[in-house]
């Protein structure tokens, strides 16, 4: 029995229809990639990109926090200091958006070093942390050697361009944001002070995520 020349116009239309909605609309695989920053080297037919060194730091309960402890774990990283009054209320303010966007989700951490470990007791930690409602199991504050804080900021995260011994006159203050995979490389830079660009790292986690479900199905 042949098709009539309309219900074979439908067909078409409707195989076409399924076949782009199979490819274009999956909602298991990511519909871009973020990109990777840092040094790269190609190793046989490898790239190798720039990641996050081991550290040790201690949190605001008094524990210690290395990089053990964002195993398998997307996170958002930043550097404040608690007596700041001109940047950092704003940041630790927009990332309270984040934390309380992925409370539920134990696939994504934030890690905020002190730039004044000094001041930045383990109790005076815990009282800016209380202040911005972080559950210590999500938002983690640290504090701990200065050399050591300054050295993961400038050569670990890349977020300052100055060079700096992490002395008595040595001085970090920056307002990004640095997106860490869970393979610890960094995949995006945002300004903490800006709405629109803190939105976007919201946006810009959902996707990792959903990179990382897409592998893991493969």
């Amino acid at each position: 029995m042949k098709l009539k020349p309309l219900n074979t116009l439908l067909f078409i239309v409707a195989l076409g229809v399924f076949v782009y909605a199979f490819f274009i609309f999956d909602t298991h695989k990511p519909i871009r990639h973020l990109p990777f920053y840092g040094e790269r080297e190609l190793k046989s037919t490898d790239t190798v990109y720039h990641t996050i060194p081991a550290f040790s730091f201690i949190d605001q309960d008094g524990k210690t926090v290395t990089e053990k402890d964002f195993k398998d774990v997307i996170y958002v990283t930043d550097f404040f200091f608690t007596t700041c009054r001109s940047i950092c209320p704003i940041m630790s303010t927009q990332m309270e958006k984040v934390a309380q966007k992925f409370k539920d989700n134990d696939k994504v951490k934030i890690l905020s070093h002190t730039v004044d470990p000094e001041t930045d007791s383990v109790p005076q930690l815990k009282n800016y942390a209380t202040q911005h409602h972080a559950d210590s199991k999500q938002w983690i504050f640290v504090t701990g050697d200065k050399k050591a804080l300054y050295d993961i900021a400038r050569n670990g995260y890349l977020l300052d361009a100055h060079q700096g011994d992490g002395g008595p006159n040595d001085f970090i203050h920056t307002q990004n944001f640095a997106l860490i995979d869970k393979d610890k490389r960094i995949r995006g830079y945002y300004d903490g002070t800006n709405t629109k660009e803190v939105n976007q790292l919201i946006k810009d986690i959902d996707l990792l995520l959903a990179e990382y479900e897409y592998k893991e199905k493969k």
